[in-house]
C-alpha cells in the first residue's frame, strides 16, 4: 500500500469491493482511489495486471463505480434501476476484451489486452456487477445499516440477514456507539465494549 493513503476494503465480490473504493458516502467520504496510480494498486490487488492508468481512465473507473453503486442501491431497495447507471455499466461491460484463463493450479486469472488493460479490467468489473444486480448469483443485495455508510453489499450469509457491509469497520463502529450510549444512560453498567469479531456478521462482500 502506498504510504499516507487509506487502505482498501476488500471483500469476496468484485463489484461491491470496487464500489467500496469510496466509503462513508453519507458522512465524511473517504476516496480510496484518489490518483491513477492508486487505481493501478487496487486492480493489482484484485488480480488485474495493469501497468499504468491515465487521469481519463480513472474518471471512467469512478463513473463506473458510481453507476454500480446507484444500480445496486436501487436493486437492494427494489426500486427502478437508474437509466444512466445502466447505460454506463453496459458500455463498460462491452468495451473490454478480457479473457478468463485457467492456471495450472486450477485457478482463474484474467488475461488483459496489451493496449486496453484498464478498459478490459473495467469490463470484468461491470460484468460482475451485472451478474449480481440481475440476480444470477446466490445471495441478495442489501444496504449497510450504518447511517454514514449505506454501501450496497452482496449478502451470501445463510440467513440473508447481514446488517453491515463490513463487520470490522461499520459493524464494530455502530456497536461501540451503542455501547457508549448505553454507558451514558446506565453509568453503573459493567458491560465491556464489543471487540472485532463480536458478531457473526461476515466481512465485506
Amino acid at each position: 500500500m502506498r504510504a499516507g493513503l487509506p487502505d482498501f476494503r476488500l471483500g469476496n465480490v468484485l463489484a461491491t469491493s470496487f464500489t467500496a473504493t469510496l466509503t462513508e458516502r453519507h458522512g465524511d467520504a473517504v476516496e480510496r482511489i484518489p490518483t491513477p496510480h492508486r487505481l493501478v494498486d487496487w486492480l493489482a490487488v484484485n488480480g488485474f495486471a495493469v501497468d499504468s492508468c491515465t487521469t481519463a481512465q480513472l474518471d471512467l473507473a469512478r463513473e463506473l463505480r458510481e453507476s454500480i453503486h446507484a444500480a445496486a442501491t436501487a436493486a437492494a431497495t427494489q426500486s427502478p434501476l437508474p437509466a444512466s447507471a445502466v447505460h454506463v455499466i453496459n458500455d463498460r461491460s462491452t468495451e473490454g476484451r478480457a479473457a478468463a484463463i485457467l492456471t495450472p493450479e486450477g485457478g482463474r486469472q484474467w488475461r488483459l489486452g496489451s493496449a486496453s488493460r484498464v478498459a478490459d479490467a473495467l469490463s470484468v468489473i461491470a460484468a460482475d456487477a451485472i451478474s449480481i444486480i440481475a440476480g444470477e448469483r446466490d445471495g441478495r443485495l442489501a444496504l449497510c445499516a450504518s447511517p454514514t455508510c449505506r454501501a450496497a453489499f452482496f449478502d451470501t450469509s445463510r440467513s440473508r440477514t447481514r446488517k453491515w457491509c463490513d463487520m470490522n469497520t461499520c459493524g464494530n463502529r455502530q456497536k461501540k456507539a451503542r455501547f457508549t450510549a448505553h454507558r451514558r444512560t446506565n453509568p453503573g453498567s459493567r458491560d465491556s465494549p464489543p471487540g472485532p469479531g463480536a458478531s457473526h456478521d461476515a466481512s465485506a462482500s
